[in-house]
């Protein structure tokens, strides 16, 4: 343990004297421990939604994980795999003491919720960790106006002085999201940086209720309100496929700014509606509606997994993902995610309040389907 510690230390200094006349820093290549194929993987966060199903890979590949965490969340997906991990705890607000003086091979980071958490951890780990794996977002395209969605897209770094209160909250985000892709490439240079920019997340462990409210609703069966036209495209991935591609790019030191986005192919909504259908057995009836004035006066904007395509965000389901796919990114079948999603939400891992309350809730968009099919019959 000695000998490798003085070893890194000597590693570290030499590189630390090439930065000096690199622009990128320390060379990523030479921090990764030589002919290692076990990585040591710390993960900030690790306990929601993409952390489990990351953990999970990592391991199953031999890899060591460590998690840097408050120490409040309990795991509700595999949660059996936190016996094999190592667990810091710590606040990424004020308390990093858990960090110091430790070294990685990577670091994802999960929990990117501030700009300064980025910075002060890309900070204090740059010396001694080979890259940093940001978990970024699509946001950081928004607006979503124009044409190229590829990573050469100019990102949003400021809010516009005449934004409305809605759109500054959209503007926030993905302001936030930039802002700390750009703190971990200045610490740790653009060849030791991996920036994930996922579009919306689906699968087991889902936080939000969107996807799991489809399968649901198409469970349930009915008339039912396909929200947009049919030609419309959606984009979304199966948490796991990208949990296992990220795991894959540390890997293989791929180094570079991604989209993380699916499916592998051009997929419209309905195409998205029957193929989650195709797993139920429910007699169904499905009205377009595709009067976007009627979508927008009846609040039927954001209730399904992709985005009707208001002019700020007519391009929010077109990132270009080609080059995540020429990287390794692979995509399950949409039946794969369905039933894996709903193996998870009939388990003990989700609540039955959870479950009672997605089409019982006094929000839930069924109870309004009724009413606003009403409306969509008698309009002139």
């Amino acid at each position: 343990m000695e000998n490798s510690r003085r070893k890194f230390i000597k590693n570290s200094m030499a590189l630390g004297a090439a930065s000096l006349i690199s622009p990128y820093g320390l060379e990523a290549s030479n921090i990764f421990r030589p002919n290692q194929s076990k990585l040591k993987i710390l993960i900030l966060g690790g306990t929601s939604f993409l952390g489990p199903h990351q953990i999970s890979h990592a391991l199953s590949r031999g890899h060591e994980v460590s998690i840097f965490t408050r120490g409040k969340t309990v795991p509700k997906i595999h949660k059996e795999l936190f016996d094999k991990v190592e667990k810091l705890v710590g606040d990424r607000e004020d308390n990093l003491v858990a960090l110091k003086n430790r070294t990685w091979d990577v670091v994802i980071d999960n929990s990117g919720r501030k700009t300064k958490w980025t910075e002060d951890t890309a900070e204090l780990l740059k010396d001694n960790v080979g890259y940093y794996m940001y978990t970024s977002s699509i946001s950081v395209y928004y607006p979503y106006t124009g044409d190229d969605f590829s990573e050469q897209r100019k990102v949003v770094t400021e809010i516009p002085e005449n934004s409305t209160e809605m759109e500054t909250a959209t503007y926030a985000y993905g302001v936030m999201k930039a802002t700390s892709e750009i703190a971990a490439i200045k610490a740790f240079g653009l060849e030791r940086s991996i920036i994930i920019r996922p579009t919306l997340l689906v699968g087991p462990g889902d936080r939000t209720d969107r996807f799991p409210y489809w399968l649901a609703r198409l469970e349930k069966g009915g008339d039912i309100i396909i929200p947009g036209s049919s030609s419309e495209v959606v984009q979304y991935i199966d948490i796991r496929d990208i949990a296992e591609w990220m795991i894959h790019l540390c890997e293989t030191k791929q180094a570079g700014i991604y989209n993380g986005s699916g499916p592998g192919f051009e997929m419209t909504t309905n195409a998205f509606v029957h193929g989650i259908h195709a797993s139920y057995n429910s007699p169904v009836n499905y009205i377009q509606i595709d009067d976007l004035q009627f979508l927008i006066d009846n609040d039927i904007i954001g209730i399904q997994p992709w985005v009707v395509q208001l002019p700020e965000y007519a391009g929010m389901s077109k990132s270009d993902n080609s080059k995540a796919i020429a990287s390794g990114l692979t995509f399950r079948t949409l039946s794969d995610t369905v039933e894996a999603t709903k193996e998870w939400w009939y388990s003990d891992a989700v609540s039955q309040e959870r479950r009672d309350g997605i089409l019982t809730n006094e929000r839930s968009f069924i109870n309004r389907e009724e009413e606003i099919l009403k409306k969509w019959k008698e309009r002139v």
